[in-house]
């Protein structure tokens, strides 16, 4: 066999195991984080981590989802990346149909309401959202062809 051959095979297959590595931790921390009630996963790769707490849209039960988030002030920033996926993320569309939620962060609870940034808000929250993230917003968003909502939480 060709050895460029085995090269193109070998690398698709790294990343393959990479992307699967990745999928895995992610879904174990977030496993962790929810299941401890807040007490382990507070932070991933150095990013903090908050889980939200909405109302399922079609069903009207609470979803929990862990995200990576920006505080100032009374207000937490989240970012509706969806790993660069064409549609948005389901907590997304519970957010859209009941606003009102709750977030843990750590064993911390908080009561908020979610609104989507627009405009020259925007701009200077994905700059900041993207910096924490080092740039891997600015990924996804090259991956998809939606604009990539970001949602304000106010706590209430």
């Amino acid at each position: 066999m060709d050895r460029a051959i085995i090269k193109n095979k070998l690398k698709r297959y790294i990343k393959i195991v990479r992307l699967y590595s990745q999928f895995l931790f992610i879904y174990l921390h977030n496993y962790i984080y929810i299941y401890s009630n807040g007490r382990i996963g507070k932070t991933l790769a150095g990013r903090p981590c908050l889980i939200l707490l909405s109302t399922g849209a079609k069903t009207g039960l609470e979803r929990k989802n862990v995200l990576s988030y920006l505080k100032e002030s009374n207000s937490f920033c989240i970012v509706a990346s969806n790993g660069g996926r064409e549609k948005n993320p389901s907590w997304y569309h519970n957010l859209k149909s009941n606003p009102e939620c709750k977030i843990q962060i750590g064993k911390n609870n908080f009561s908020g309401s979610a609104i989507q940034i627009h405009d020259e808000e925007y701009i200077e929250w994905w700059s900041k959202m993207d910096n924490m993230n080092k740039g891997g917003y600015s990924n996804y968003q090259k991956m998809t062809k939606r604009k990539i909502p970001l949602i304000l939480i106010n706590l209430t």
